[in-house]
């Protein structure tokens, strides 16, 4: 197992530094968005090719993660054609000044890549094992992963065909799945490595990969995802409307409107 970690780790470093040279070429550090997904896909596939020997467990969790990837990698990628570099990486562009570039590779490339190990690690965990026999876990596991990629690819479909019309510019999204929760594509992502972990669990040690969800969870509610979004509509009327009514993030049907007479 500490192979598996070891060449993943070497192999995600070695593709953000690659990741950070076309950043600096297209003066953009929002291709790392891009490349996230990706980076999944690429440590899926090494440590599935590491491995002696093809098992059910080992298959579905490649193929579950490449599905993920190229849908997360293509959204992104037809999001930002033509937005420019992200407001987030604008903003820290400004604030950095001259350590730009050295904050960024360690800020952004490197922290996005031990992220990205620490995440991976159940399927590492899976990969590096045996035995091909489908257990309850594994079925609960996909029921999740289901469950998460509906809310996460629909919440991203609906909220890019709604910001394309014209007639929707500077308005919030409060159809489809956004009805239900105001970040379907945040609770999707965690429904996705909740369902993962399960795959992971009956495995040996499987129970160390709940680092993996909780540490998404975390990320996504507290530090990158729905906070910071939070704040950014924080003054803007129609969206204090919208969260008077409509869960933050896990989904459930909206509250009824209370008129003052």
């Amino acid at each position: 197992m500490i192979n598996f970690i070891l060449n993943s780790a070497i192999a995600i470093f070695l593709y953000m530094i690659l990741i950070f040279m076309l950043a600096l070429l297209k003066k953009d550090n929002s291709v790392v968005d891009i490349a996230w997904g990706i980076g999944f896909i690429m440590v899926s596939l090494l440590t599935f090719f590491l491995h002696k020997g093809f098992f059910f467990r080992q298959v579905l969790v490649v193929v579950l993660v490449m599905i993920w990837g190229i849908r997360l990698a293509t959204h992104i990628a037809v999001r930002n054609r033509g937005r420019g570099e992200d407001f987030r990486y604008a903003q820290w562009r400004k604030d950095w000044g001259k350590w730009f570039l050295l904050r960024s590779f360690f800020h952004i490339f490197m922290l996005q890549g031990l992220l990205l190990l620490i995440i991976a690690y159940p399927i590492l965990l899976i990969n590096h094992s045996s035995g091909s026999g489908i257990t309850f876990l594994d079925i609960m596991g996909i029921i999740l992963w289901l469950v998460g990629f509906f809310f996460e690819a629909a919440g991203d479909y609906q909220l890019l065909k709604f910001k394309q019309a014209e007639e929707n510019r500077g308005k919030i999204m409060t159809q489809g799945v956004w009805q239900y929760t105001r970040h379907p594509n945040y609770f999707g992502e965690t429904m996705i490595w909740w369902g993962i972990f399960c795959i992971a669990l009956p495995v040996q040690n499987g129970w160390t990969a709940i680092i993996s969800p909780l540490l998404i969870t975390f990320l996504l509610l507290r530090v990158s995802g729905v906070i910071m979004l939070e704040k950014k509509y924080a003054k803007n009327k129609e969206y204090e409307e919208y969260a008077r009514r409509t869960n933050a993030f896990i989904p459930w049907f909206p509250k009824k409107q209370q008129f003052i007479r």
